[in-house]
């Protein structure tokens, strides 16, 4: 949600950007998104789009002005602020989600599927539920989605998710005491192999190495840039100075 500026950008940079605090579907950590020029205060209920989809979320952190210094990120902003109608709809949303959510729970145990649901939410502009769930195995989950769809109706998907991308969405704090880096910042995670971590030195059978997911945690990957002097080129941000150009490879004398 937070792309990267490179020196590919053509676009001014802005003086001041506005930034607002929202929760996804009031679940998981706190994003930062532009206000652009909406009013808005704790608790409000604002548009968004995630995943080429339009949702909601609950405003945390009311309007505030920052001086935008590169290599700071331009972040997306809102749609725009909830309306009646919205707010009717969001309400019917998330009663239904709760009401899916645990008819779902209570007919996986009856189908006996070994699945643990992350998040069930329904689409704003279609009738569609989606419940998010992670297994450690293939599910036939046929008979689930036909009881699903018989007793909510509109169209029914199931999404599998790992165990990394569960702990994006729920958040939470690791054992450095900070916000987890894939609920934070990172846009693209790339988890750190086994083989990359036996070059740091700790072995991997070490639990200190494992984040709240149980795999590699995901900041290994600034130990091994350092350690390597080594920044991919998709994370190379402007500076206030110069812009990151390649540098010319010098001729032999």
């Amino acid at each position: 949600m937070e792309p990267v500026i490179t020196e590919e950008s053509t676009q001014p940079y802005p003086a001041s950007v506005r930034l607002i605090g929202v929760k996804i579907r009031d679940c998981g950590e706190v994003k930062k998104l532009g206000a652009a020029g909406y009013s808005l205060r704790r608790g409000d209920r604002v548009l968004l789009e995630v995943d080429d989809e339009v949702t909601y979320g609950v405003v945390y952190t009311e309007p505030y002005s920052t001086p935008f210094i590169p290599p700071m990120r331009m972040m997306k902003s809102i749609l725009g602020k909830a309306n009646p109608d919205d707010l009717a709809l969001i309400g019917r949303l998330e009663r239904l989600s709760q009401e899916a959510s645990a008819y779902c729970r209570i007919k996986a145990v009856d189908y006996k599927l070994r699945l643990k649901l992350v998040e069930v939410y329904g689409a704003m502009q279609s009738r569609q539920l989606t419940f998010v769930y992670t297994a450690d195995e293939r599910i036939d989950f046929r008979h689930l989605v036909l009881d699903l769809a018989r007793r909510f109706g509109g169209r029914i998907e199931m999404r599998q998710i790992g165990v990394r991308e569960e702990a994006r969405r729920l958040g939470g704090i690791d054992t450095c005491g900070l916000v987890l880096c894939c609920a934070s910042f990172l846009t693209n995670i790339k988890p750190v192999t086994v083989k990359q971590a036996r070059n740091l030195g700790p072995p991997v059978e070490d639990p200190r190495l494992l984040g709240v997911c149980g795999r590699l945690k995901c900041c290994l990957m600034f130990e091994m840039m350092e350690a390597e002097g080594t920044t991919p080129q998709a994370q190379r941000l402007i500076t206030p100075s110069k812009p990151n150009r390649p540098t010319p490879p010098t001729r032999p004398s």
